[in-house]
């Protein structure tokens, strides 16, 4: 079995496991999915609908939330796989001129990316009347080599399974290698160290009326490339996205769906890309634990941005599938979230793995109870 199959597979049991009934002597309390967005290299200055809350605030009230992001991410080619795995004298290297010039000679197309990088959020909510909530978030992110390629490695190790090409390469370094038939661009090193990302502005409508165990809202989001177009850092284009999400609520769990909508206005780094609708799909199921702690298991489902030109290369232009499981906790006003995510089936196009961590600061919350 591949490891990340076999990660979220523990994932999934883990979540199962500790899903079995709790003896909670009063209402569950709710707080929904977790917020984290996707941080997928291949696409991740789009717009990207985070998760609605199952947390309401007092109308004429405020709530802040801030998101860490991690992630690392080693994607590439089947020929380039198999180039770095190949390579003599075996052992790492850092990679450069002649490694880009040997992958341009490869057949067809290929690419390869290794890199970790940290984001940040940071959101205000302001609830304007009962059934009208704003939202604002600025966004920062930094670039580096990082420091998850060793224990991704010795997990790889300890299951006797293949390092994808890994020990071709030096540890904790940046290579972003693009030979696509839409683009040639070769970076050893990042071609910038991280800043602010384009903000976002948002509005949630919540008013229509459902049975008591039913909660649900629509929201509308506007990305502002205020900054102008900036590599890794802003596609220079505005995004416009929409979503619905559906809350079913149980004795001491409850059931997610969100459907989103993107207008993805394209990106001129590292590839020209044409404005595109990009769906995607987030589902989850929230277990009560105690009456201050939850866990989460959710999935992610969403479409590529790249298309027939820019590559023909399958893993790029397929599907992104994410699996994440979480654990929230609440202290007060504050609720903590903690959550690990998995690539799932197209390894090469998504992170090898991701973790979140996300502190909310909720001064006058409607608590979301189910008898």
């Amino acid at each position: 079995m591949n490891p990340r199959r076999l990660t979220a597979s523990l994932m999934a049991a883990a979540a199962l496991g500790i899903a079995a009934p709790a003896a909670l002597a009063a209402p569950s309390q709710y707080y929904g999915l977790l917020r984290s967005r996707d941080l997928t290299a291949f696409g991740f200055l789009r717009l990207d609908m985070r998760p609605a809350y199952a947390v309401s605030i007092e109308p004429g009230t405020w709530a802040i939330e801030t998101e860490l992001g991690y992630q690392n991410t080693w994607a590439l080619s089947e020929n380039v796989e198999e180039y770095l795995t190949s390579l003599e004298p075996t052992g790492r290297r850092d990679l450069g001129p002649d490694e880009y010039a040997a992958i341009q000679a490869l057949p067809g197309e290929n690419y390869l990316l290794d890199l970790e990088s940290a984001s940040f959020d940071l959101t205000f909510h302001y609830k304007f009347s009962k059934n009208w909530t704003g939202y604002a978030i600025v966004s920062a992110v930094s670039y580096q080599g990082g420091f998850l390629d060793s224990t991704i490695e010795s997990f790889h190790d300890a299951f006797g399974f293949s390092t994808f090409g890994r020990l071709g390469a030096k540890r904790n370094d940046i290579n972003l290698i693009y030979d696509l038939k839409g683009a040639q661009v070769a970076s050893f090193g990042s071609p910038t160290d991280g800043g602010f990302t384009d903000p976002t502005l948002g509005i949630r409508f919540s008013g229509i009326d459902m049975p008591e165990k039913w909660a649900l809202s629509f929201e509308g989001a506007v990305k502002i490339p205020v900054g102008g177009e900036r590599t890794l850092l802003s596609t220079g284009k505005t995004d416009v996205g929409v979503q619905m999400s559906v809350q079913r609520f149980y004795d001491h769990h409850a059931l997610y769906l969100n459907l989103a909508a993107v207008y993805y206005a394209g990106a001129e780094f590292p590839v020209e890309q044409d404005a595109t609708f990009v769906p995607t799909l987030i589902f989850g199921y929230e277990k009560a634990m105690t009456d201050r702690t939850n866990i989460n298991l959710q999935g992610y489902i969403s479409k590529s941005v790249y298309d027939s030109d820019q590559t023909d290369l399958d893993e790029l232009l397929s599907e992104k599938y994410q699996l994440t499981l979480g654990v929230r906790h609440r202290i007060n006003q504050f609720l903590i979230s903690f959550g690990i995510t998995e690539n799932l089936q197209n390894f090469n196009n998504t992170p090898d793995i991701g973790l979140q961590l996300g502190v909310a600061y909720l001064p006058s919350r409607v608590e979301r109870t189910r008898k």
